[in-house]
C-alpha cells in the first residue's frame, strides 16, 4: 500500500471528521511495501511518535532520524516522507489533527496570538522532541498522555484532548516559537517544489527531462535545478529514479506483469538498467523483492 495523495501531493485521508477533525493512529513502516511512504502534505499538524525501532522523517529540506521514545512535531502544509532506518520495521503513532481544535474560529484572539504565528512560519516545518531541551520531556509526556486517553475511551474523551493538545500547543509557543520568519522566496519555492513533484507524478511512466519539468513551473532549467536540490537535498535525476523504483512495487505486487513490462510502466526504457536501480536503491533486484512479496511470475 501507499498513502493517497492528489495530483498535486496533498493526502487524501481524512483525518477525523468536520464535527472533531482529530486522527490517533497506529502505524507501521512494514505496511508499505517498499518500507517507507511517499512525499506528501497535509494541512493539518501531526505529530509523531515512536513506539518500536527506529526512522528516518523528512520535512522540507529536514532529515531526522527519529529513535523508540522520539517525537516529531510536523508543521502544517508541510512535505514530508519517512523510510526504515537500517531495513529494520519501525512502529509509530500518529496524532494528526485540524489546528481549529486550539483556536476556535479565525479571528479568535487564540488564533491571532498563538496560533497563527506558529501556523504562518515557514522557517518551522518540523520539530524533532528527542529530550536535547528541558522542554521535550512534558511535551513527550503529552503526546503518551493523548495516547492513553485514546486507550481508556472516557466519556469525555473529545474535553480530553483538546486539553491535551492546547498544553502541547503552549509549551510549543513557549519554546519553539524562536526560530527566524519565513522568507516569501522560501514560501514560493516550496509551493514550485510541489508542482514538480505533481509534474513528476502525472507523468513518471514518460520521458522526463529537466526542461518539460522547467517549463511547468516557469522556470529556466538551471534556476530549476538549483531550487530543487537545495529544498530537497538531492538532484532532480536522483529523485525521478527513487520515485520511479517506489512505484515499480505496486507493479511488483501484481504477478500480471513481468519486470521487462514493468520497467517500462514507470519509465524505464532499458530493463537491465532498471534492475541496477533497483538493486542499488533496495538492496536486491527486482526478482527477488517480489519473491519476498509473495509473488511468483519473474520473467
Amino acid at each position: 500500500m501507499q498513502i493517497v495523495t492528489n495530483q498535486f501531493q496533498k493526502e487524501l485521508k481524512e483525518h477525523g471528521d468536520y464535527a472533531f477533525p482529530l486522527l490517533i493512529s497506529q502505524e507501521k513502516l512494514s505496511k508499505y511495501e517498499s518500507g517507507s511512504f511517499l512525499w506528501h502534505w497535509h494541512p493539518e499538524i501531526e505529530l509523531t511518535y515512536i513506539t518500536k525501532g527506529e526512522m528516518i522523517y523528512k520535512v522540507n529540506h529536514n532529515t531526522y532520524h527519529l529513535q523508540k521514545g522520539d517525537g516529531l512535531f510536523g508543521n502544517t502544509g508541510t512535505l514530508h516522507m519517512g523510510c526504515q532506518y537500517g531495513r529494520q520495521d519501525c512502529e509509530y503513532t500518529s496524532v494528526t489533527f485540524d489546528p481549529r481544535l486550539i483556536y476556535g474560529y479565525e479571528g479568535s484572539l487564540m488564533y491571532q496570538k498563538y496560533v497563527k504565528p506558529l501556523l504562518q512560519n515557514f522557517a518551522l516545518p518540523a520539530i524533532h522532541l528527542n529530550g536535547s531541551q528541558d522542554w521535550h520531556t512534558p511535551a513527550l509526556q503529552l503526546i503518551t498522555n493523548m495516547l492513553q486517553t485514546t486507550r481508556e475511551e472516557s466519556r469525555t474523551f473529545e474535553m480530553d484532548m483538546i486539553i491535551l493538545l492546547e498544553q502541547f500547543w503552549r509549551l510549543l509557543f513557549l519554546h519553539g516559537s524562536s526560530a527566524p520568519e519565513e522568507t516569501p522566496l522560501d514560501k514560493r519555492n516550496y509551493e514550485r517544489i510541489r508542482q514538480i513533484l505533481s509534474y513528476i507524478e502525472n507523468n513518471y511512466a514518460s520521458e522526463l527531462t529537466l526542461d518539460h519539468i522547467a517549463q511547468s513551473i516557469h522556470l529556466c532549467k538551471s534556476e530549476c535545478s538549483r531550487m530543487f536540490k537545495k529544498y530537497m537535498k538531492m538532484s532532480l535525476f536522483e529523485f525521478i529514479l527513487q520515485y520511479r523504483i517506489e512505484k515499480s512495487i505496486e507493479y511488483l505486487g501484481n504477478s500480471n506483469y513481468c519486470i521487462t513490462e514493468i520497467a517500462h510502466l514507470v519509465g524505464f526504457h532499458d530493463s537491465n538498467y532498471f534492475t541496477k536501480v533497483f538493486r542499488e536503491q533496495k538492496g536486491c533486484p527486482p526478482s527477488r523483492f517480489r519473491r519476498n512479496m509473495g509473488s511468483v511470475r519473474e520473467v
